[in-house]
């Protein structure tokens, strides 16, 4: 087997080379291959906050999808509503019967608002679910159940409010993002732009972040939860917060990949996606920030590619380079320079 070593020295280079590429993208790609580099990109600040909960916490959650839905629903709300004419609703409210506009639409008329939800409503619902959790000192594959009972929950509760909620279609037909046309020249360019500087900021802030005291005691509770308590320390602040932060980022990517896909819906949310995000920091490296960020970027890729020409065999393609890596390369492709360092 070849020595890979060697390889170890380029890593601390491998940040730069992906900002070099993602800086060079809009230049060197086509309007839509741009758009669905966005999507994935958004998708790598997701990957991130796995990287945080999952490598450096310990924590393997099942249900990320939750925290991505209710991004990509807020700012499709705000969508929905910015593009109706005055005093109409939705036009899937009005084949499902309704008159008028739930109450809890309606603050996301306000862009402000909805920038606010983003950030706080996943925040705020990770923190309260991990802390219910995680003072009982519930963990292991028990929590990544109850993370996949939870995404299951979310997704069955979209489906079923077919009048509010868009159902199993979800919500699609956005034309403007506050006062900003989707269609208009120079809009996916833009877009494209925010979406790289806010992966770059969540990888600069775990990166400082795991390199804190918060981090070294975030890996110590992972490594050993009983000892971090023999020094005095309580490791459910530690993990909830760290769950927070990724329930965040999931939000974060949720909504910038709802603004390029066009589309939020139930099939992005549910157990399936939520497992595939695992799959996709397990394949780049759960204990790098880099790594799963490359790991978003190719599986999707790969996906993409492949399921437009074999629909039915990317299921099976995906499984099988799951089990080659979790065999062969237990630290993912970032395992191949032989450091855990971002």
């Amino acid at each position: 087997m070849p020595d890979l070593s060697r390889l170890n020295p380029l890593k601390p280079f491998l940040p730069w080379v992906l900002l070099a590429l993602g800086v060079a993208a809009p230049f060197a790609l086509s309007a839509y291959d741009l758009n669905l580099l966005a999507r994935f990109m958004a998708m790598g600040i997701l990957a991130l906050g796995l990287v945080l909960i999952w490598g450096h916490g310990g924590i393997l959650s099942l249900g990320q999808g939750v925290f991505f839905g209710l991004g990509g629903y807020a700012i499709a709300l705000h969508m929905k509503l910015a593009d109706l004419p005055e005093g109409e609703i939705p036009d899937f409210m009005v084949w499902s019967g309704r008159e008028s506009l739930p109450f809890w639409w309606e603050p996301f008329a306000s862009p402000a608002f909805t920038i606010a939800a983003i950030l706080i409503v996943p925040t705020l619902v990770g923190a309260l679910f991990s802390w219910a959790v995680f003072h009982r000192r519930v963990g292991g594959t028990y929590f990544a159940l109850i993370t996949q009972a939870l995404a299951l929950a979310f997704s069955t509760l979209i489906i079923s409010r077919q009048d509010v909620t868009g159902g199993f279609n979800g919500l699609t037909d956005f034309y403007s993002i506050f006062g900003i046309g989707l269609a208009s020249p120079g809009t996916g360019s833009m877009l494209y732009w925010v979406t790289l500087a806010i992966l770059c900021a969540a990888f600069v802030g775990l990166r400082w972040l795991l390199a804190s005291r918060f981090g070294i005691l975030l890996r110590a509770a992972r490594d050993g939860e009983n000892r971090v308590r023999f020094l005095g320390y309580s490791p459910t602040p530690f993990k909830v917060v760290a769950f927070a932060i990724a329930a965040m980022l999931a939000g974060i990517s949720g909504a910038l990949f709802t603004l390029h896909a066009g589309v939020v819906s139930p099939a992005l949310i549910g157990v399936v996606p939520s497992i595939e995000m695992v799959v996709w920091v397990a394949i780049g490296g759960r204990y790098s920030l880099a790594g799963a960020i490359v790991g978003a970027l190719l599986v999707n890729l790969a996906r993409d590619a492949v399921s437009s020409a074999f629909p039915e065999l990317w299921l099976y393609l995906m499984g099988a380079l799951f089990i080659f890596v979790v065999t062969l390369l237990p630290r993912g492709l970032a395992g191949l320079t032989k450091g855990k360092a971002a």
